[in-house]
């Protein structure tokens, strides 16, 4: 074994003591708990390297070390493999996540099952719009000169928006108006419905040509060019058993994890295929440098229709979150593929 492979042995056993115990780590220690084949001496050594280097640091003037950003930046790009799960726990998930009413309750649930998997702040991303297709679009007359338009995604979204009207249109022009829409929009992904909806005032009648002018812009400025993004969150109690993980305040992570914004910044922007880790700094809200933040996209192969993932503090359990995230991760695109 090279030195540099025993360094990271050495790395990884510190990195588990820090985690379980939250306890500083000194030589002895490792050797004791972990069959690492060398003496303490040249453990001793190895961890005055991996200081000097900057992966681990010395809290206080005890003898013991502690990961830094990057140690644990280093441990989590090294890891070998991630916690399976049991069978019990996939068969767990599957259940929990099948139950679901609809889309809001499934998204519910899920962060609930995140937080409870992983003893962390769950978070996540309603389906975005933009990159859903359209499952059906209603009409409903809703008064004088007043329609209400209900979008229904192929990934369960329900968006709606009531509409004032150039003139009053009877049940006929209603049935008319819902025919041409789906016939036009129906399977297609919000993302390219521009084109299409930009040539419907041409296909009615001259007599509706003013109402559906209406329709489309409402949908155009309401549900494509400004598409609303929401997320969930849950377990955000769970912090405060990571107390001591944050020694100067709770306040900077509270007030991020409240900003809509920031949470999309850190759960929208990946894929289906790669879960991502950032660790402190890497994060780019201040706020949340003193957190690790685990994520990854959710949907049918590798297009993400949304993100999930947790938020906790630096020192958690990073193969089991991991595995965590992306196993709820598959089960939410597989169910929202099923819808």
């Amino acid at each position: 074994m090279s030195s540099e492979d025993r360094k990271l042995d050495v790395l990884r056993a510190i990195v588990e003591d820090f985690v379980s115990t939250n306890d500083p780590v000194g030589s002895r220690a490792l050797s004791e708990r972990h069959n690492l084949g060398v003496s303490p001496a040249t453990i001793r050594n190895d961890m005055a390297a991996l200081e000097e280097e900057g992966y681990i640091a010395q809290p206080h003037t005890s003898a013991g070390r502690v990961p830094t950003d990057k140690g644990y930046r280093l441990f989590v790009d090294r890891l070998s493999a991630t916690k399976p799960l049991s069978g019990a726990e996939r068969r767990a998930i599957q259940s929990f996540l099948a139950g679901a009413g609809d889309l809001d309750d499934m998204l519910r649930r899920t962060v609930r099952l995140l937080a409870q998997l992983t003893r962390q702040v769950a978070v996540v991303q309603y389906p975005t719009l933009t990159r859903s297709s359209v499952r059906h679009l209603e009409v409903v007359d809703v008064g004088p000169r007043r329609l209400m338009l209900v979008l229904i995604t192929d990934t369960g979204r329900v968006e709606q928006r009531v509409l004032e009207l150039p003139l009053a249109v009877c049940d006929d022009d209603v049935n008319e108006l819902r025919r041409i829409l789906n016939t036009h929009l129906q399977g297609r992904r919000l993302a390219d419905a521009h084109a299409a909806l930009i040539d419907l005032p041409d296909v009615v009648t001259p007599a509706l040509r003013p109402v559906m002018t209406t329709i489309v812009a409402g949908l155009v400025e309401a549900l494509v060019d400004q598409p609303e993004e929401r997320v969930v969150t849950g377990g955000t109690a769970n912090l405060t058993r990571s107390a001591m993980d944050f020694p100067n305040s709770l306040h900077p992570v509270l007030e991020a994890l409240e900003e809509q914004v920031v949470l999309l910044r850190l759960i929208g922007e990946v894929d289906s295929s790669t879960v991502l880790v950032r660790i402190g700094g890497e994060n780019p809200h201040e706020g949340l440098h003193s957190t690790s933040v685990v994520s990854v996209g959710y949907g049918a192969g590798d297009t993400a229709l949304g993100g999930l993932g947790v938020v906790g503090p630096t020192r958690m359990d990073y193969a089991g979150n991991m595995t965590a995230v992306r196993a709820v991760a598959r089960y939410v695109g597989q169910m929202l593929a099923g819808s």
